[in-house]
């Protein structure tokens, strides 16, 4: 077997959402890791001035083969689809608030009530538009659970570009009584929605079937590059050891985890407490269940009828348990104490783009 020599650096990207990745990141357990192997972790969300340049969009393609990515499924399905050599190696499910609003006074209140309404659907000039491609699935579960499709109201392009923060345009859009209707979801959309004086028409968290809440964090998966899978499996897994560590810690520590969040998202409290039910702490494990498998198929299905993967992936055939399984076993032979030498000592990650997910 030829021998591969370390990488001189792990890269990891996440983000800006409830993550092992981000809770280990805060308590420096991924370069405590690797450094006595004189191999320094580095996340793709440092200043920009610190990066390689075009270093920053492989959170998109995730072209680099030394990456571990924590983030959203439409960039990395999109990645898979276009011929990128990744593999799935874990999946998580964490409620973030994903709200249908309306204007307000308008009356519109319940899933069934967006039939015949205008829904805003933003276009964003980015490679792969996951704006747009939250906007449509959300709109879709939503009238799913009231038996309707995306066929039953008027779908409204609105052009993002030129405006600052997420769903701006929408929001505009809204208070100018263009659309009836705008999706948004997480930390910051809480705080806007106020800032905009929209009320909630449709909960989608509180829709009893979870495949009315499939979207781009939900569920949320980890890739690695088959590249480093290959020559370095031992990294793979003890990467995913340190996330199952860092999720055993945050189970233990809503209030710090609180802040990580504050950070991570940008958000203040006001919008972490919205976005976030309690326990959220409790659900940062990752795992490749069936049933978060099948959620991902189906994501996948929507994802390409809606035009956004140029090829079909099978997410069965792209997923690898091993690493996974490997970590679960080291974590049982040589467990970790959940707070680790730097607990209380975590400095806020870095600040993440707003438009990195």
């Amino acid at each position: 077997m030829p021998h591969h020599p370390l990488p001189e650096t792990l890269w990891f990207t996440r983000c800006p959402v409830p993550t092992a990745t981000g809770i280990a990141a805060d308590r420096h357990w991924l370069a405590e890791e690797f450094a006595p192997d004189g191999i320094t972790v580095r996340s793709l969300q440092a200043p920009s001035s610190e990066l390689p340049p075009g270093l920053r969009g492989t959170h998109y393609t995730h072209s680099l083969s030394a990456l571990f990515r924590e983030g959203g499924n439409v960039p990395a399905l999109w990645a898979r689809s276009r011929g990128e050599a990744t593999r799935l190696i874990g999946l998580t499910w964490i409620e973030e608030r994903q709200t249908i609003l309306v204007a307000p006074g308008s009356g519109i209140r319940g899933a069934a009530a967006l039939r015949g309404r205008r829904l805003a659907v933003p276009r964003h000039s980015i490679a792969i538009d996951f704006w747009r491609a939250m906007a449509l699935r959300g709109f879709e579960g939503a009238l799913a659970s009231a038996g309707y499709g995306l066929e039953d109201a008027e779908l409204i392009d609105v052009s993002a570009d030129g405006h600052t923060g997420q769903w701006a345009a929408e929001l505009a859009a809204l208070t100018r009584g263009e659309v009836d209707a705008v999706y948004v979801k997480g930390a910051l959309a809480v705080e806007a929605a106020r800032r905009a004086g929209a009320e909630a028409a449709v909960e989608l968290d509180e829709l009893p079937d979870r495949a009315h809440r499939v979207n781009n964090g939900t569920p949320r998966p980890i890739t690695v590059h088959q590249r480093l899978l290959d020559d370095h499996p031992d990294l793979v897994t003890r990467f995913l050891t340190v996330l199952l560590r860092a999720a055993d810690w945050a189970a233990a520590a809503p209030d710090d985890v609180a802040r990580i969040l504050g950070a991570e998202t940008g958000a203040g409290a006001e919008g972490v407490r919205g976005a976030y039910r309690p326990g959220t702490h409790r659900t940062l494990h990752p795992d490749l269940s069936e049933e978060r498998l099948a959620l991902l198929a189906q994501q996948e299905t929507a994802l390409r009828a809606h035009g956004f993967l140029p090829e079909p992936v099978d997410v069965h055939a792209w997923a690898d348990p091993e690493p996974l399984r490997r970590a679960h076993q080291a974590r049982t032979t040589t467990p970790h104490s959940p707070v680790g030498p730097t607990a209380g000592h975590g400095s806020p990650p870095s600040a993440v783009s707003t438009h990195t997910t």
